[in-house]
């Protein structure tokens, strides 16, 4: 089988940006937007039967209104990534983002109706039909907006987001897509975007990887000043509104989005800090093994030479996939098999793509769409299980209500983790050397250090530089200070040589959507962690338990849902001691092997 590495995006919209069938779905998108918000206004709430009718109207075309912008942030977000010169997808995305803070707004006016029903007629409200299934995200949504300002306010705070805001985060990815980094391969020099840099990265000779490094901490550097107006701007929005709604802490906003308490988000943390002597100690052997004294920032994730480097085409590496899914479930396996087969992936290497990767669901055609760099390594093979992970994860929820599909972004990385961690672990036992084994431990503890270490890192950046933000204005110098300080504390100080300029060229720091884009994901590792032992120990049989947790995971607490299907306490220790020891039996594995 031959597997396209080009997506199908004309299956929803023929014609990209210039689309006439996607300009007649954001005008039908917005009608129903204006809808909503009319019925809202309309809405008198008196505390009698009147209200579960109105009610239920509103939450049923909330409910279609949602999908429709989700569906057309999708088709933007992808033609963005495919092309980052598309000027046509960037006018499409600042239409969106207006039509995303009009529904904001018209939830802002339901919230306020929530709010205004009397306690005891809403608390017997959400136990009867048609809402007993959308009691967490009623209650949920009651809750938040006795925390926020007046409608008014909140409204206002969407509209004047639209360019006081998101347009920051906008200003950013422009500026991503003027990147160049001057690569020498063969006596020729040639331009590589950042996507198709930060792949070279990953390059065997370290020279190479030196020289890459410095050209890119210099590309990125000498725009430094205009990345920390966008960074301190958005920084200041959000600290702004914090402040109008009287919240003191950073935290609390990507805390009550994660549905997450800070006890257990402490208790991962310090399970973690108290295991790092065991990265430090891998750290130090991998420096061994490449032949320096200490690693430097680009040696990180370099690829150990103990065996040639396993290339695998496109197709090689979709097979190893499914083969590995097929020992997990079937439904997995032919999920992932028609994802291949109906090109709901986009993998070519080409210049203009957007770096990185991601997965991005269609509601309203229940698919999905899989952007990423496919350019043969085990970490490509690794990356697009993790993608499919996403996939899976929207194809698990295809049947609940849409309300109940808004899942948060640490457990976002369940399913991704878990689909990835199938696929190494697999990697790993299918060795067919020594140095082939110690090859593929280093590739799976290289996440380990990227979610213990790095993520961390951005972590403890992130919470100083919006306490100093607090303050003032953080000029450029001193971001590169706080991200240096960090990086030390997060590894340790076991590296040479470290990458201050981070905080510019990580686009996770500049997305507006959702705060702290960086501890969901170390939540969302270990989490998976804990679920793929259990899947060992319980073997066949486990998918469809597995399906009931995903299906619940936008319509409760982690905690909730912790105990609920793996019977875990998330706010002790044990949970995340016994999550971060599987990943220290990989380093007590490859420590032996490379004795």
């Amino acid at each position: 089988m031959t597997y396209s590495q080009v997506w199908d995006l004309d299956v929803f919209f023929e014609g990209g940006s210039d689309s006439a069938s996607f300009a007649a779905y954001i005008k039908e998108t917005e009608n129903k937007i204006i809808e909503l918000g009319q019925l809202i206004s309309s809405w008198g709430v008196t505390s009698t039967q009147n209200d579960r009718e109105q009610l239920a109207s509103i939450l049923a075309l909330y409910a279609e209104a949602r999908t429709k912008i989700t569906q057309s942030s999708a088709f933007i977000s992808c033609l963005e990534a495919q092309n980052v010169k598309d000027q046509g997808a960037k006018k499409w995305r600042a239409e969106i983002t207006k039509l995303v803070a009009s529904v904001q707004g018209a939830m802002s006016a339901l919230d306020e109706k929530l709010v205004s029903i009397e306690a005891a007629f809403f608390e017997q409200l959400v136990k009867e039909e048609p809402f007993t299934e959308l009691q967490f995200i009623l209650q949920e949504s009651r809750r938040r907006a006795q925390e926020k300002l007046s409608v008014e306010a909140e409204t206002l705070i969407q509209q004047l987001g639209i360019d006081g805001y998101h347009g920051w985060g906008q200003l950013y990815d422009s500026l991503v897509a003027t990147i160049e980094i001057p690569y020498e391969e063969d006596g020729k020099v040639q331009m590589l975007s950042a996507g198709q840099a930060a792949n070279k990265m990953l390059h065997p000779d370290r020279e190479v990887r030196k020289r890459l490094f410095q050209a890119w901490e210099k590309a990125w550097g000498e725009k430094e000043e205009l990345f920390a107006h966008a960074l301190n701007h958005l920084a200041g929005f959000r600290l702004k509104v914090y402040e109008k709604r009287g919240w003191g802490s950073v935290l609390k906003e990507p805390l009550d989005t994660c549905r997450m308490s800070e006890e257990t988000l402490n208790s991962m943390w310090q399970a973690i800090t108290d295991s790092k002597d065991h990265l430090v100690r891998f750290l130090d052997r991998k420096a061994k093994l490449l032949g320096v004294e200490k690693l430097s920032w680009y040696d990180v994730d370099a690829p150990l030479l103990t065996a040639p480097q396993k290339q695998l085409s496109y197709d090689e590496g979709a097979e190893f996939i499914l083969k590995q899914f097929a020992l997990f479930g079937e439904q997995l396996t032919a999920f992932a098999k028609k994802a291949f087969e109906d090109r709901w992936i986009e993998a070519e290497d080409r210049p203009n793509k957007r770096p990185g990767g991601f997965c991005t669901g269609f509601p309203d055609s229940q698919q999905s769409r899989i952007f990423m760099t496919y350019s043969g390594t085990l970490n490509n093979v690794s990356t697009l299980a993790h993608e499919l992970g996403h996939a899976f994860h929207s194809y698990a929820l295809r049947d609940v209500h849409p309300l109940n599909r808004g899942y948060a972004m640490n457990v976002a990385e369940t399913a991704s983790t878990f689909a990835e961690m199938i696929v190494s672990d697999a990697a790993v036992k299918e060795a067919s050397t020594k140095e082939e084994k110690i090859a593929m431990l280093e590739d799976k503890i290289q996440r380990t250090i990227a979610f213990f270490m790095n993520i961390h890192a951005r972590f403890l950046f992130e919470t100083r530089f919006y306490e100093e933000r607090k303050h003032g204005m953080v000029p450029a110098s001193r971001l590169n200070e706080l991200m240096q300080e960090a990086q030390k504390e997060a590894f340790l100080g076991a590296l040479d040589e470290y990458h201050p300029q981070f905080w510019s060229s990580k686009l996770h720091f500049y997305i507006t959507s959702v705060p702290f884009y960086n501890f969901p994901y170390t939540f969302g590792y270990l989490f998976s962690l804990g679920i793929y032992e259990k899947a060992l120990e319980s073997g066949e049989g486990f998918e469809e338990k597995y399906m009931a947790l995903l299906r619940d995971t936008g319509c409760m607490t982690v905690e909730e849902l912790a105990m609920k299907h793996l019977q875990e306490d998330l706010t002790g220790p044990e949970f995340w001691e016994r999550a971060v020891q599987s990943c220290v039996k990989d380093i007590k594995s490859f420590l032996e092997l490379t004795e």
